[in-house]
């Protein structure tokens, strides 16, 4: 619809945010091998070593959401967005030139910094300037681009030698600071702030100048009235607060417990541990192809077929993957929404680092199995607790979603 091609453009600004992220995040799984060979031997990685180079991405990340709690409502959620190309920068251009173990780690601090940090505000931007009908299948880019990243990171990595793909992830950093520069902030956050003039030219470039856009603005600025102020601690302990709040920490907690970071961490090492035919390379290549196309289909069922449907009926990439981010981003009250997203990814990234970390020693000791068949487990567990807790928010605004928690009545989920 015409109306929403602005917020398209938008989007597609932020998150190049994500492309940035997924490249990074499986940055290790062409680059361990390669430099467990390496010629220069302050390169070469020993297995404890490699151990940590996986892992210390997901600590950079955690780091990157705890900062987010407080960037998030204090620049907003665009400038935040906009920040995190400075650490994701940094951490390239040291792991581009790096000459020992040291830089390489600290590399990979500051991109996995730059990754949770955007993890957190990119999915809220989003989330705040869309349309309901059209909120679904944007609320699955942030995880298709970071798909698309980890991708175009396997098929770079058949074709360039690992300093050269240190190099190369800094484009889209660049391109995303220069395109975001252009993009309106969210309404939502500027109305939070008492810039209410500026929202409203925001909301009119976002639904373009031929849409009345009177009621949409009243009805936010209305919800955004009546939290106002900082959350009390009495505030906190009431049900229409921590209830979204604990939903959304379980299911990034159950999100990582299904083994998906150090799968894609470990993925080509995992290929060359067993009797597959092609090259471990072009596995990881086609695994990346299948992510994307299972995003793909997300994105374009989401809006249609619902969030629960998916969650349980699909793999990782069509489920847990995007509608994870999304229903953060849609069921998490506006008051505590910066600092709960923070919370959510700080969350994730702690017990994506426990697993990470743990892999390569568990499959060590006891086989590749073991780890495997505890991430079919927690998929059985997921199960239940998606039938149990998740509620179904598609086609509602985020003012609905809200009332919904805030008196428990179960009419719009109908």
């Amino acid at each position: 619809a015409p109306q929403n091609r602005r917020v398209f453009l938008a989007t597609f600004a932020a998150v190049l945010g994500n492309f940035s992220f997924g490249y990074a995040l499986v940055y290790t799984s062409p680059v361990i091998p390669a430099l467990e060979h390496s010629l220069d031997p302050d390169l070469i990685l020993t297995k404890t070593q490699a151990s940590w180079f996986g892992s210390i991405f997901t600590l950079g990340a955690a780091a990157g959401g705890l900062s987010a709690m407080v960037l998030n409502d204090l620049l907003g959620r665009k400038l935040s967005i906009m920040f995190s190309a400075v650490p994701s920068a940094a951490g390239y251009a040291l792991m581009a030139g790096a000459h020992g173990f040291w830089m390489l780690l600290l590399g990979r601090t500051l991109t996995g910094f730059a990754g949770g940090l955007t993890a957190a505000c990119i999915p809220v931007y989003v989330s705040e300037i869309a349309t309901p009908g059209v909120r679904g299948a944007l609320g699955a880019t942030p995880q298709l681009m970071a798909v698309f990243g980890s991708l175009s990171l396997y098929a770079l990595g058949l074709l360039l030698p690992w300093r050269w793909l240190a190099v190369a992830g800094e484009g889209p950093v660049l391109v995303m600071v220069l395109l975001l520069s252009f993009m309106p902030n969210s309404p939502r956050f500027l109305l939070s702030r008492g810039r209410d003039a500026e929202a409203l030219r925001a909301l009119a470039w976002l639904r373009g100048t031929d849409t009345d856009i009177r009621w949409e603005f009243e009805q936010i600025q209305d919800n955004v009235r009546r939290q106002s102020t900082h959350m009390s601690w009495a505030e906190a302990r009431s049900p229409h607060m921590y209830r979204p709040v604990l939903i959304a920490l379980l299911m990034r907690f159950l999100q990582q417990l299904m083994g998906i970071t150090p799968i894609l961490v470990y993925l080509q090492p995992i290929f060359e541990s067993t009797a597959v035919l092609l090259p471990p390379k072009d596995d990881a290549a086609i695994v990346g192809a299948v992510r994307l196309f299972s995003v793909l289909i997300a994105a374009v069922t989401m809006d249609l077929a619902g969030r629960k449907v998916l969650l349980f009926v699909s793999g990782y990439a069509m489920g847990w993957g995007p509608i994870t981010w999304l229903l953060m981003s849609e069921i998490l009250p506006l008051q505590a929404r910066g600092v709960a997203s923070g919370l959510c990814v700080l969350v994730s990234w702690l017990t994506a680092f426990a697993l990470t970390k743990s892999f390569l020693l568990v499959v060590n000791a006891f086989g590749l199995h073991v780890p495997f068949f505890f991430f079919a487990a927690v998929c059985v567990a997921s199960l239940v607790f998606t039938g149990c807790c998740v509620p179904e928010t598609k086609g509602r605004s985020l003012e609905q979603i809200e009332s919904f928690f805030r008196t428990g009545r179960r009419s719009f989920l109908h």
